[in-house]
């Protein structure tokens, strides 16, 4: 069987307009069936994901409630890459404002996409090492983060005992341990 064709776009209709994200229509011609569907997307700008680990070998990390599960979670820091910001400036400016920590390394890990069946972005994943408290936490108002540090190798565990659960980070981490032991995920034959 042959590899699905993209979707003829039939019509594009931006419906709602939010702060984060916007609500988009489209109407799709599915090259398989000749039938025109309705799709929801949500178009948001990139994001980005800090892994800053400290010269003690220690991940800072972000505890702070989300309201979408109503609980409060583990996370790396992270958030929206700005329209006047690139990848790797957002992860700085991530990094500062929800820690106070900075770092002059910065190292690419990758990219994902968090939802292809609903959302048209990218999460940007970046090392950030030799990272150091710098000065004060900026949040914003609907912000409340508490800045917390874990040794790295403790990160397993913490993902392995259900502590951390977002999706996004649990790639980064993925991302991290892909890259710095390729070993462990041998290339498919």
């Amino acid at each position: 069987m042959p590899p699905p064709k993209p979707w003829k776009i039939v019509s594009s209709q931006l419906e709602r307009h939010f702060r984060i994200f916007n609500i988009r229509t489209d109407a799709a011609v599915s090259p398989r069936t000749g039938k025109t569907h309705a799709f929801f997307i949500l178009e948001s700008a990139p994001w980005v994901n800090v892994i800053p680990v400290t010269s003690q070998g220690e991940v800072v990390m972000v505890r702070q409630y989300r309201h979408g599960i109503r609980e409060t979670t583990l996370e790396i820091p992270g958030g929206l890459v700005e329209e006047q910001d690139t990848p790797r400036q957002a992860a700085a400016r991530e990094l500062q404002e929800e820690t106070g920590y900075t770092a002059a390394d910065f190292r690419f890990l990758g990219s994902v996409h968090p939802n292809p069946a609903i959302q048209d972005n990218q999460c940007h994943t970046y090392l950030a090492e030799s990272a150091v408290m710098n000065g004060p936490q900026i949040q914003d108002e609907k912000e409340d983060i508490q800045v917390v540090r874990h040794r790295f190798e403790d990160v397993p565990g913490l993902i392995n005992s259900g502590q951390i659960t977002h999706s996004l980070v649990l790639c980064a981490f993925f991302l991290y341990f892909l890259r710095s032991a390729p070993t462990a995920f041998p290339a498919s034959p």
